[in-house]
């Protein structure tokens, strides 16, 4: 062999090597670009397509019963902090199975308040935070390092990073003109509460948005910047989110960082404001949590913290760091001890499979966010 053939042969081998490394990188998850989500068959992944619809049609047949105009919102949460929508969208949905759009119905474009599947969202932030160093442990008290007067008693003092997360820190203050205790219906409306003893931080479990919303503000502290604009820097942008979505402060929740006017943003939509977003930046986001926090190839937040915030807390009801979980398979009824999903009033929900490689998005239903799946999983052949 002469040895320009050599060469050659040299080349094409290369070559060869070369278009088979792109090939199996390729066979890896897909991720939809900026701006669109590729769409698949039922038959082209394997799905049975009259089940799927069947699924679908339940979904769109259990739409929530509050008001189109929300006219129920003080009644139901109190008196309101920030703004509202004048009429949210009906019920809608996206379903994202092994990445690719397999069913969605509804105004799926509207963007509406989510309510609580904020708090899943401020947890996304807190793993940036961690990851860059803002967060040195979530062992960590907050008042080490957030130094505004939130944590100056002897019991805020030891409140950790993780306690909040879980849920479990017993934070007692005010926070935006709204008491820690729930306690008063102008303030709390339906969800007022009798008064209780506070437990040792770390001890007890409650569904708590002052406690929620002191965090975001913690966050914000030590993260230099408002939570919306972290989120949208170090989560949305990379993930490809639309510009659609606003995470939406209370006419009171300003405060100065760094010399700067910032606003501090809520970890629902209880007393008006939160995050309002459409149900494909909802699935994008879903996406990322059962893509194991990574995004395209590059790693947005540590295994390890996916993986401590997946883990259920000590006192709560099967929760993580402000997702909820079913390893007790009490949660999410029908669905496997590892699914997991942000849960919002309304409802407004994303549920994650790991083991169907699935996601799904469903706002404005009534009823457990594990049945729309279960029936989504049961056209998984």
């Amino acid at each position: 062999m002469t040895p320009s053939r050599r060469t050659a042969l040299r080349l094409c081998v290369a070559l060869a090597a070369s278009t088979a490394i792109s090939a199996f990188a390729q066979s890896g998850p897909y991720f939809p670009p900026a701006g669109t989500w590729a769409k698949k068959s039922p038959a082209e992944l394997g799905m049975d397509a009259a089940k799927l619809a069947e699924a679908v049609s339940y979904a769109q047949q259990h739409e929530t019963e509050r008001p189109l105009d929300l006219s129920d919102q003080e009644r139901v949460f109190g008196s309101l902090l920030g703004s509202m929508p004048t009429r949210r969208a009906k019920t809608n949905g996206v379903v994202i199975y092994k990445g690719y759009v397999v069913a969605e119905f509804g105004d799926t474009a509207a963007v509406d308040p989510t309510y609580s599947v904020a708090k899943s969202m401020l947890a996304t932030v807190t793993g940036v935070a961690l990851r860059d160093g803002r967060i040195a442990s979530l062992d960590q008290p907050v008042g080490a390092t957030v130094k505004d007067g939130g944590y100056e008693s002897p019991s805020n003092a030891v409140v950790t990073w993780k306690m909040h997360l879980q849920q479990e820190s017993e934070w007692e203050g005010t926070m935006w003109g709204k008491k820690d205790d729930f306690i008063g219906k102008e303030a709390f409306g339906s969800g007022e509460r009798k008064p209780r003893t506070l437990k040792q931080p770390g001890e007890f479990y409650e569904y708590n948005d002052v406690r929620i919303n002191r965090f975001a503000l913690s966050l914000l502290r030590v993260m230099d910047k408002s939570v919306p604009d972290a989120f949208q820097q170090e989560v949305m942008d990379p993930i490809g989110a639309s510009s659609s979505w606003k995470w939406v402060p209370y006419a009171n929740s300003y405060v100065e960082q760094g010399g700067k006017r910032m606003p501090s943003v809520s970890g629902g939509t209880r007393w008006g404001g939160g995050m309002w977003i459409n149900s494909w930046d909802m699935a994008r986001f879903g996406y990322l949590w059962l893509r194991g926090g990574q995004w395209g190839g590059k790693q947005l937040l540590q295994p390890a913290y996916v993986k401590a915030a997946l883990t259920p807390s000590g006192h709560g009801p099967d929760y993580g760091y402000l997702w909820w979980l079913n390893t007790k398979g009490k949660n999410l009824p029908g669905l496997p001890t590892n699914a997991f999903a942000a849960l919002g009033a309304g409802s407004n929900t994303i549920t994650v499979s790991p083991d169907h490689d699935l996601v799904v998005v469903w706002r404005w239903h009534s009823g457990n966010s594990g049945e729309f799946a279960k029936r989504v999983i049961a056209a998984i052949k």
